[in-house]
């Protein structure tokens, strides 16, 4: 499914960052992530601000060559041709720079891999649910006797919503409906397969999501982006519960009691431990490792989730923490910067189409805004030393967690930097010669 981590490092084929290279033994997938500039019939999403920026840039370069080549020809102004070329050049190449990151993104970024082999590019949406469905099960057939690892990242549920046509218009919440029951659909499949071959009392199963809902994602009326109840806030949101919040499934028939809910703060940096623990293996001992096997609390031996503290990030950007008290159970969370909502009360950053992660676009909070989630789940109501006799012992006790982790942290390489972020020809992914880029599975196969 969607790796959406990248391939390349330095050139296009040292697949640096490619899952192979991070302890997976087979890949099919995206290697980057799904947009709407993959389907091309919505508005595009990658940096649309940006674009509109550098396009902004490009017609007032060729408004100048264009106003200086007429002044030139009607002889109103003294100026060499050099000049001009000079600037038309270098508009030129303004324009193929931003374009060829943002213009071709469907070419580019839109890709199938097998392996270090690209099968489709562009890929072909229409055929991506079935091909992503039978290689999973393909891969459970063929390691079915023998212990298995299997991470499927469905690209559902997902702007721009892909969604076959047997499922369209099969719910009542319109497009986004439909793709939650294809993807309900799919996950039924993979259970079956697992039933079917008796793998049914010795598998560990977790289902989960990365994030709530996107709710700036808008289609005319239509909320494409899912819904996050009574929690504020949604996707790409650092410390509001509506972007941090989602329910975990797990199933493992014979050894986890069924039909029990356990309502403690975990986290999906858990899933590491917890399957190194399955697999009987150990935990790297030179590093803090910020996950904790959920199998005790699962198998009822702890009542309380390992997490004391959660520190809530946006980017690089620390926005909030998390103190589950364990003396009392109560759960407090302090907010360090929230972003400003536009308009005001709308809980999503509408004008920009996802909220920043600093900058104008955040509110800085000293003291933090506190809540206790324990009876403020929806984070309504934020505390103060009036409202909250216990207010300045827990922001003192969550600051000086902060102040521990921090010691915890080696600095790295800022993946997200602009140049990073720059389309670079040379770590291009590519099926054919560069860059004419295009292949599709059934010619692979003929």
């Amino acid at each position: 499914g969607k790796w959406h981590m990248g391939v390349n490092c330095k050139t296009r084929h040292d697949h640096c960052h490619h899952p192979l290279n991070h302890g997976f033994d087979y890949f099919y997938g995206m290697p980057f992530t799904l947009l709407n500039e993959c389907q091309g019939t919505d508005d595009p999403e990658l940096a649309k601000s940006l674009q509109d920026t550098y396009w902004f840039y490009t017609q007032m370069i060729i408004l100048a060559v264009f106003t200086l080549v007429v002044g030139k020809l009607a002889k109103l102004f003294p100026v060499k041709w050099k000049i001009i070329i000079f600037l038309a050049i270098c508009g030129l190449l303004h324009f193929i720079s931003w374009f060829s990151s943002y213009g071709f993104t469907k070419y580019w970024n839109c890709i199938l891999m097998r392996n270090h082999d690209i099968t489709e590019q562009p890929m072909n949406l229409q055929t991506t649910t079935p091909n992503m469905l039978k290689e999973a099960i393909m891969f459970i057939e063929r390691n079915k006797h023998r212990p298995f690892l299997l991470f499927v990242s469905l690209l559902h549920v997902h702007t721009p919503l892909i969604t076959t046509e047997k499922f369209q218009g099969r719910s009542r919440h319109g497009l986004y409906g439909d793709n939650v029951e294809e993807m309900d659909w799919m996950v039924g499949k993979l259970l079956d397969v697992i039933d079917k071959e008796d793998l049914k009392n010795t598998t560990f199963i977790y289902f989960a999501s990365d994030h709530g809902g996107f709710l700036e994602a808008h289609r005319g009326n239509s909320q494409l982006g899912g819904w996050n109840g009574i929690y504020k806030g949604g996707k790409g949101m650092g410390g509001w519960e509506g972007g941090i919040r989602v329910p975990g499934i797990v199933r493992w028939p014979g050894v986890l009691p069924a039909d029990t809910v356990i309502d403690e703060p975990t986290s999906l940096m858990d899933i590491y431990p917890t399957v190194v623990e399955l697999a009987g293996g150990t935990m790297p001992q030179d590093r803090v490792m910020d996950g904790h096997t959920l199998l005790p609390l699962l198998q009822g031996t702890e009542q309380h989730s390992r997490h004391e503290f959660l520190f809530h990030y946006c980017g690089v950007f620390l926005h909030a923490v998390r103190w589950h008290q364990r003396d009392s159970g109560t759960v407090w969370k302090a907010h360090y910067a929230t972003p400003v909502f536009q308009p005001e009360a709308s809980g999503a950053c509408f004008r920009r189409g996802i909220c920043p992660c600093f900058g104008d676009g955040v509110t800085h909070h000293d003291p933090p805004l506190l809540f206790n989630l324990s009876q403020d789940p929806s984070e309504a109501n934020p505390l103060s030393a009036d409202t909250e006799p216990l207010f300045d012992t827990v922001v003192r006790r969550i600051r000086r967690a902060v102040e521990e982790h921090h010691q915890t942290l080696a600095p790295v390489p800022q993946q997200l930097s602009p140049y990073n972020n720059m389309w670079k020809p040379w770590l291009q992914p590519c099926c054919g010669t560069f860059p004419f880029c295009w292949c599709h599975e059934e010619n692979n196969k003929a």
